[in-house]
């Protein structure tokens, strides 16, 4: 007796393991199924949950309402062929809708705003990028905007000495005194300045922004970055930007005057 209890226990452990194994088995296999019907079915809507990060791209100048550059945009990359300080990039799948379709990342390198009749513009077929945007206004990309007030080097009435962003930074600025017509590195242009003024200095566009006071005694060396209506938000100021991070940054398509 005890010998066909021991073995009948021992029987009913072996069959409790199996109908364990099998309900293992089958909850994998849902989870797989479930994992690959799901996956199937958000691949739809992948460009929609990412839409957001392309909607938050600096576009090239002239880019249209947003919705409306998606769609007229066919990712032909001849705006940046063009562009004569290959600012321009191409986005990849995380980019979702903006898949293939250009921007700028201001830091690494801005854009030439002051090259002939932007050529970007000119290249493209399609009009995604136009000159006819708003003809109220000039063409724009956005706005910039001192999001670090605390770190600005004017704010706190110091100067800058040496190169902006490194030795071993590839961007590259057009230089009027230097070279009107073939931008150079950055990394080639050193600076000793009594207060730091890159933003002012460097801006592509007249008034767009400037220095002023940060108080009445004259003895006060502080000056703040002040940004116009002029500004078209080409990321100059940005990629200039001797602090890490840096203290100003361009804000995609935002409006002067906007909250």
């Amino acid at each position: 007796m005890s010998k066909s209890k021991t073995k009948g226990g021992q029987g009913g452990k072996r069959r409790m393991s199996r109908r364990d194994r099998e309900k293992r088995r089958a909850l994998l296999l849902s989870i797989l199924a479930g994992g690959a019907l799901t996956g199937l079915s958000l691949a739809g809507y992948y460009p929609i949950m990412t839409y957001a990060r392309a909607e938050n791209r600096l576009r090239p100048p002239g880019a249209i309402d947003e919705h409306e550059f998606l769609a007229s945009c066919i990712k032909c990359g001849q705006c940046v062929q063009v562009c004569p300080v290959e600012a321009i990039i191409l986005g990849d799948f995380t980019d979702g809708f903006g898949n293939g379709a250009p921007y700028i990342i201001a830091r690494d390198q801005a854009c030439d705003f002051s090259c002939d009749a932007t050529q970007c513009i000119l290249a493209c077929p399609t009009g995604a990028l136009s000159h006819e945007i708003d003809k109220k206004e000039q063409v724009r990309m956005g706005l910039a905007v001192l999001t670090r007030p605390d770190t600005c080097l004017a704010r706190k009435g110091l100067g800058f000495k040496g190169l902006a962003r490194g030795e071993n930074f590839k961007g590259k600025h057009r230089y009027i005194e230097v070279d009107r017509w073939n931008p150079i590195l950055i990394a080639d242009h050193p600076y000793d300045l009594e207060l730091c003024d890159l933003c002012v200095r460097e801006c592509p566009i007249k008034g767009a922004i400037k220095l002023e006071p940060m108080s009445d005694d004259p003895n006060d060396k502080r000056k703040t970055p002040v940004v116009t209506d002029k500004c078209v938000g080409c990321g100059m100021c940005e990629m200039i930007c001797p602090v890490e991070p840096p203290c100003i940054e361009v804000i995609p398509r935002k409006k002067y005057g906007e909250a």
